[in-house]
């Protein structure tokens, strides 16, 4: 059973992953503490591989048990019950797009993964996609889609038939100005599924402010439920876990109120384009290369490899040498101290407690290097400046790459991003740093550049030192 829904206003949430729960319910969570009870959460998936997650959460009441781990190995625990209502999975998604043209839901947040938006280096929709081929058919029939898309455009074609109020699209996933990108790619499904009313009832009365969230959250692991158990003494099914530190900046820029985020220490911004800029290159490109690496030498935990003076260095040359000089100029100054932001997330990486896994982070990196790493190389190389420093981390993807193409992994690799078929033609080819280099998808326009093959050769190079040096450690 679920708590009954007795709030004022909702946020009807899609994607009910470990992230949300250690982040947006949260803040929401620190709201209703405080004494503001007029929001809360309804949540859901769109795809039925987490059944045995909603069951659980809908037996609890939608409750839940948080624990945080401080980089000084202090834990805390915090019972989360702002999620009121869990929705069974249901392909038709009928509850879903029934409390989305609820007139109480205000706020339509969702967490689809980078790759769950299917932007090709355009931002335009890539309709090779199976997936959202099969979602545009389905939109034109009037049914709802397992995609973000085909799921948000039946909860708007049911609001706008039933004349309900305007409505807040936001996006928390780790896709630089999200709102924005969100945006474009769902106009244009709805214009692909030839609904030209609904497109302008959108853009008249929806909006999609870009948002930065920030709070590392790896898998729950099997020891997490005897660590709550002895805890607090509850016998909770779907504890999370999750570092002490937290971050969301959002801009202020919703259809139809929100909950007031900002007296629990959310951001509410202007623009919110340098916090993200710093986060995605930093903190996200950091974590990529810290996984790649550790891989490539026989390590588990991101924790483990941040602790190696040559990885740890690979992740701070980069950010140093690269990033910080193009975030922060004479002319443009960043809002945030770069130099510290980068020594709070090595420290926040090198926590052992967390026990965040290589494999966690070192997926998508299809969708990782164009979204994350690619950037500050087109800046660089736009500038006349080297990029020795970060072509190292696409040197290491094509290490940890080759690994996989010959099927020598620890684990197993998930990249939705990647085509199979492309990937093991890279690893293939006679020059594979070439070939890499010349893919559109990852770099484009500065896409086979020469000057970019050269740096992630010889990036190689010092990639096949690490890795011999580390195996005899």
């Amino acid at each position: 059973m679920t708590q009954p829904v007795s709030s004022e206003f909702v946020v009807l949430h899609l994607g009910l992953g470990s992230f949300h729960r250690a982040h947006q319910a949260v803040y929401l969570q620190q709201l209703i503490d405080a004494g503001d009870t007029r929001w809360s959460l309804v949540g859901a998936n769109l795809r039925p591989d987490m059944s045995e997650v909603e069951s659980a959460l809908r037996a609890q009441g939608g409750r839940y048990t948080l624990e945080t781990v401080s980089p000084a190995g202090e834990y805390r625990y915090q019972r989360i019950d702002a999620i009121r209502e869990v929705l069974p999975f249901d392909p038709a998604l009928a509850a879903v797009i029934a409390h989305g043209a609820d007139p109480r839901t205000r706020v339509i947040s969702f967490t689809a993964t980078e790759a769950g938006y299917y932007l090709d280096p355009k931002d335009d929709l890539d309709l090779s996609s199976a997936e959202l081929a099969a979602d545009i058919a389905r939109a034109r029939r009037g049914e709802a889609g397992s995609t973000i898309y085909g799921a948000v455009c039946a909860i708007l074609r049911a609001r706008r038939a039933a004349h309900a109020q305007p409505v807040t699209l936001l996006n928390c996933d780790n896709l630089r100005h999200n709102g924005d990108r969100f945006r474009k790619g769902l106009l244009e499904f709805i214009g692909h599924a030839g609904e030209t009313a609904l497109a302008d009832w959108v853009r008249a009365q929806t909006t999609s402010p870009n948002a930065m969230v920030d709070r590392i959250t790896p898998r729950p692991p099997p020891e997490l439920l005897q660590r709550v158990r002895d805890a607090t003494g509850w016998d909770d099914a779907v504890p999370v876990t999750s570092e002490s530190f937290i971050q969301w900046v959002i801009e202020d820029d919703f259809a139809n109120g929100r909950p007031d985020w900002g007296r629990v220490g959310v951001q509410l911004v202007e623009s919110v384009s340098p916090y993200e800029e710093a986060k995605i290159r930093i903190l996200n490109a950091s974590h990529s290369c810290i996984a790649w690496a550790g891989t490539l030498i026989g390590l588990a935990y991101i924790h483990e490899g941040t602790q190696r003076a040559p990885i740890r260095r690979m992740a701070y040359d980069y950010v140093t040498d690269d990033v910080i000089p193009c975030l922060n100029t004479p002319g443009d100054p960043s809002p945030v101290d770069l130099p510290s932001y980068r020594d709070v997330v090595l420290e926040r990486f090198g926590n052992p407690a967390i026990r965040d896994t290589n494999q966690r982070v070192a997926m998508d990196g299809f969708s990782k290097i164009p979204g994350f790493i690619a950037p500050t190389v087109r800046e660089r190389l736009a500038r006349g400046e080297g990029i020795d420093s970060v072509a190292l981390l696409p040197a290491l993807f094509l290490a940890f790459l080759q690994r996989w193409h010959h099927g020598t992994l620890p684990y197993v690799y998930q990249d939705q991003g990647m085509d199979e078929n492309v990937a093991h033609a890279i690893c293939g080819a006679a020059d594979p740093v070439a070939a890499l280099c010349a893919d559109a998808g990852l770099w484009g326009e500065v896409a086979g550049d020469a000057r970019l093959v050269d740096a992630v050769r010889r990036a190689g190079m010092r990639v096949q030192q690490f890795i011999d040096e580390g195996a005899r450690t």
